[in-house]
């Protein structure tokens, strides 16, 4: 096997069978297969032990950056000796080009790319392309639109100890990747030159550069050197140079790109005008004429990506080149939180679209412009070969599609009707029957593996993942009556206070929250809010708060955030249960009450008059679960015990403490002072986004302009 797992533990609870089920599922060839693992049993390490035993990449999609970079920590300790890639938006910040009309307002593309995530992605791209044994964590940008892999690797410049080739041609070589020669400040993706050395710092490299010596015109030395010292740290015999950008065409692509790029600059300005759009077209040719300066000269402009599909030679209408062609057919692919992550891949493309309409509309950019775009979601299923989803509460497009024999294609959800499938309103159904088809099982968590029929038509592929491995069981779901749900919240709150334990309550809107607050507040409980007004790095602050019991209750609206892990909430506690919709269906009652099955004494208390469905169907598959989980405990001798957590440190380096050391900072009263805290601070923040540590690094960011006087 190409990929080596590395752990302490083995697979225990029910981690071993939902591991064998799916592997089976995996080698009979279905396309689509479901891991529904509840909150806290270890879907990670299951999808780790697949992972090790499929000779092929794989791709591994997360809806967040920062659950993307969790999951890509928590695999590169799995997997040490493989190479595990992270790949999303390399935009710290990122505001699209886009055009107004009501207001005749032109919005400029403005962003800041994080040169640490730049760097990792280009690394991703470069592991495909010189191995298997490959794992990429991405988001959802991997099915935006990349330089086509053919082209990347054309450009690619392999440099050999005792090659024949002069210094110049290497340079050029070398500009032709988009390498920028600086012969003071040695950075990233740039190249200095002294005498017969030439020096090259990869883009893919981190803290490393490659030093070429000449003698006369052939390659004397190859030297792997640190870029900061110049110390050589080893002798090599040659080097594969890959390009600096993501986006890269070769010279003998560029030039005829370049007259098809005139040739629809020369129809569209003659419609424009035809059609007394004069300032438009004027417009769309003053900006095209300089692009194609720039494209001729250096090989790049800002916004290249715009006229990929003349660079890559593509069909009008085809679909981009992504990182999904980087990777080889047979590649696996893991969703995971896919109730989250697959809408968000199937809503991508209409919202791109309809923005750089406008744009076209306008004159802002030529009609090839929409070919730069997301992958449509067909386009995105078409390019998978086999799909694992993970998630404690699937949606309507997995439960539909992990039904029974699936070796082709997909159903997509608007057609499931007229198919003959469940009806939209009944795809909760769907799930439910399947359940009920797993309980004429004895103990559906231990049933063996030689029970499982997927090719069985109507056997659901959804393996469920129900044991943990502290012995936690479902939270204990209570339902109260509306009248009075305020005074019981708080009886219930003072209740668990007493014990130590956390409270989460959740409302249905914004001003109930903050009013809520203010209420508890007033009988000495320890509060505080979340909701959509509250920045982020504040909401990471009032989490940890929360952890470390400097506040005892936390009032939202929407406290189901996949991933959110808070081992002290003993008890949730959701105000008008039975207000159907958004906040009150099904998943959002089960994603919300896992948020306290990390505790031993978890409970969710729902307040309602009237049982809806979505309350019935909590209940039912809360009581399945904890029978299940109760069963496996009396059978193995094992006692629950509450997930035991380190408190994440503060993410903020400044509090009101520390304000007599850094007030004059703070005030801005000392310029050199500040100057010298300023460095310091882009050191850290540096660091901290080198260690995918998002938030602290936005922190930093925020207190260097803080201290800047900049707003």
């Amino acid at each position: 096997m190409i990929f080596r797992l590395e752990s302490p533990f083995a697979p225990s609870g029910d981690q071993g069978q939902a591991i064998a089920k799916l592997l089976k599922s995996l080698d009979r060839g279905n396309k689509h297969q479901c891991l529904l693992g509840v909150t806290g049993s270890g879907k990670t390490f299951t999808l780790a032990n697949i992972i090790a035993r499929q000779d092929r990449p794989v791709l591994l999609l997360s809806h967040n950056k920062t659950l993307a970079a969790q999951l890509y920590s928590e695999l590169k300790a799995f997997f040490p000796h493989n190479a595990v890639e992270y790949f999303v938006s390399y935009f710290d910040y990122y505001q699209p080009e886009a055009y107004i009309a009501s207001t005749d307002t032109y919005i400029e593309k403005d962003s800041a790319i994080n040169d640490e995530i730049d760097r990792l992605c280009l690394n991703a791209m470069r592991s495909l392309l010189l191995r298997r044994d490959v794992i990429v964590v991405a988001s959802v940008s991997c099915i935006y639109g990349l330089g086509a892999p053919e082209d990347y690797k054309e450009l690619c410049l392999t440099v050999k100890q005792g090659d024949l080739m002069d210094r110049d041609s290497l340079l050029r070589h070398l500009v032709e990747l988009l390498f920028e020669r600086n012969d003071f400040e040695f950075q990233r993706g740039r190249f200095r030159v002294r005498g017969d050395v030439v020096e090259v710092y990869p883009a893919q490299s981190d803290g490393e550069a490659i030093r070429i010596e000449f003698f006369g015109d052939e390659v004397d030395r190859i030297s792997l050197t640190d870029a900061q010292t110049g110390k050589v740290r080893e002798r090599l015999d040659s080097y594969l140079f890959f390009p600096v950008k993501q986006y890269v065409s070769p010279v003998e692509k560029r030039l005829p790109a370049m007259d098809a790029i005139r040739q629809e600059l020369k129809e569209r300005v003659a419609w424009l005008e035809s059609h007394n759009k004069l300032i438009e077209a004027q417009r769309l040719k003053m900006r095209t004429d300089y692009d194609l300066e720039l494209i001729h000269e250096l090989g790049f402009c800002k916004g290249i990506e715009n006229y990929s599909r003349h660079l890559s030679g593509r069909a009008v209408g085809s679909a981009p080149s992504t990182l999904m062609d980087y990777f080889p057919k047979d590649h696996l692919t893991i969703i995971d939180e896919s109730h989250a992550t697959v809408p968000q891949i199937g809503g991508m493309y209409e919202g791109d679209r309809s923005r750089k309409q406008n744009l076209v509309d306008h004159g802002f950019r030529l009609p090839s412009a929409l070919d730069n775009r997301p992958l449509k979601f067909d386009e995105f299923m078409e390019r998978q070969s086999q799909i694992i989803y993970a998630s404690a509460t699937p949606g309507a497009f997995e439960l539909v599609n992990c039904r029974g024999d699936n070796k082709g294609g997909y159903i997509p959800i608007r057609k499931a009707k007229r198919k003959g499938e469940a009806p939209p309103e009944d795809f909760r159904g769907v799930f439910y029957q399947s359940l009920r088809d797993i309980r004429v099982e004895p103990n559906p968590s231990t049933a063996p593996v030689e029970d499982f029929h997927p090719e069985r038509l109507g056997s659901p592929l959804i393996v469920e993942q129900i044991i943990r491995p502290t012995g936690l069981l479902e939270p204990k779901i209570t339902l109260k009556p509306l009248e009075g749900q305020i005074d019981a919240t708080i009886e219930l709150c003072h209740d668990r206070v007493a014990k130590g334990e956390r409270v989460l309550v959740t409302t249905l809107t914004k001003k109930t929250a903050e009013d809520l607050s203010d209420y508890l507040r007033n009988v000495g409980l320890k509060v505080e809010y979340i909701h959509a007004d509250v920045d982020a790095i504040e909401r990471v602050e009032i989490l940890r708060s929360l952890r470390s019991g400097k506040v005892d209750i936390l009032v939202g609206i929407n406290l189901l955030r996949e991933g959110l892990d808070l081992p002290e909430v003993s008890l949730v506690c959701i105000l008008d249960a039975d207000k159907e919709g958004f906040l009150r269906n099904e998943t959002s009652l089960v994603q919300t009450a896992g948020r306290a099955a990390r505790h031993e004494h978890g409970e969710c208390v729902l307040f309602c008059d009237v049982v809806t469905e979505s309350i019935r169907r909590l209940l039912e598959l809360s009581d399945y679960r904890r029978s299940i989980q109760q069963a496996y405990n009396e059978a193995h001798g094992i006692v629950p015990h509450t997930v035991n957590r380190p408190v994440q440190e503060p993410l903020r380096l400044y509090t009101p403490d520390d304000e007599d050391e850094y007030g004059d900072l703070m005030a801005g009263e000392s310029g050199e002072d500040v100057e010298g805290a300023v460095r310091k601070l882009e050191k850290e923040m540096k660091e901290a986004s080198s260690r995918l540590d998002f938030e602290l690094a936005a922190v930093l960011r925020d207190k260097i302009r803080e201290l800047r006087g900049e707003s």
